[in-house]
């Protein structure tokens, strides 16, 4: 039994990966940008990335947003909201309302 890894990629540092996805975001790339620390080092690259897309960086920025706006950025689901949720606590700050 053969199993599908994917197509093979290099990514333009020269990574090499296999996604099964259109996807062509390396994980060895994403892994490397990954914050060591505050909220954004909590979540998926793909939330991360949603996130980025947006300009939404910081927890403030975060705040300025309905949960709903949120939840309707490709990479975002509702999974995702307890830890968003969360950071925005610990800090004082919600979700506009």
């Amino acid at each position: 039994m053969t199993i599908n890894k994917g197509t093979r990629r290099t990514c333009e540092k020269g990574h090499t990966f296999f996604k099964k996805s259109d996807c062509s975001t390396c994980p060895k790339c994403e892994a490397e940008r990954k914050p060591k620390e505050g909220f954004m080092s909590l979540l998926s690259a793909p939330v991360r990335r949603a996130l980025e897309a947006e300009d939404i960086t910081t927890l403030p920025k975060l705040a300025e947003y309905t949960e709903k706006e949120i939840l309707k950025l490709h990479g975002i689901g509702p999974s995702s909201m307890p830890i968003l949720r969360k950071s925005l606590e610990e800090e004082g700050l919600s979700f506009k309302v």
